[in-house]
């Protein structure tokens, strides 16, 4: 659950047309609406890509991997509102935050640099060092396959300290 919605943030962030005619209430859906963030990962896929096309452009090349799991997610908020005797009609994020969060809008990247034992599977090895670069260590999120359901950051911390003492052995 996120916290509540006031008719002056939904007002700020909804798209012209819904403030103009036919007027919609936005403060009755501000006052009787139950705020939730649903949210789903995609799972690393190797043909997602940033890369430069001819003309020097930053592209992106994104194949989306949670359009099921974020399905099944709404199903089971439909159920439990059900449950909770509470009416389920639920607004779409586009009808007022606009689509879907630009790329510039994430966080805790994983999975870009993976690591293992085999360098034809792997970006690093399980110490985090690049297989093909004896001096470069990654201790972002990268290595991690997906972030799982939990915000990462500690485990990075801890990966990192890791990471840091193995150097540390490396080098004397």
């Amino acid at each position: 659950m996120l916290g509540k919605s006031d008719s002056n943030m939904i007002t700020a962030e909804a798209p012209h047309w819904a403030i103009w005619k036919p007027k919609i209430p936005l403060a009755q859906i501000a006052r009787h609406g139950v705020d939730f963030w649903l949210t789903t990962e995609d799972i690393p896929k190797r043909e997602n890509r940033v890369f430069y096309d001819s003309d020097g452009k930053v592209n992106l090349h994104l194949e989306e991997s949670n359009a099921e799991s974020a399905k099944r997610l709404r199903h089971k908020l439909h159920e439990k509102l059900d449950d909770l005797d509470i009416h389920p009609h639920l607004l779409p994020r586009a009808l007022y935050l606009g689509l879907k969060i630009p790329i510039g809008g994430t966080a805790h990247q994983c999975g870009t640099t993976l690591f293992g034992t085999d360098p034809a599977n792997s970006v690093l090895d399980v110490n985090c060092k690049a297989h093909d670069v004896d001096n470069l260590y990654v201790v972002d999120g990268g290595f991690f396959p997906s972030s799982g359901a939990v915000n990462p950051a500690l485990t990075i911390i801890a990966n990192a300290l890791r990471v840091g003492d193995h150097i540390a052995e490396r080098l004397n």
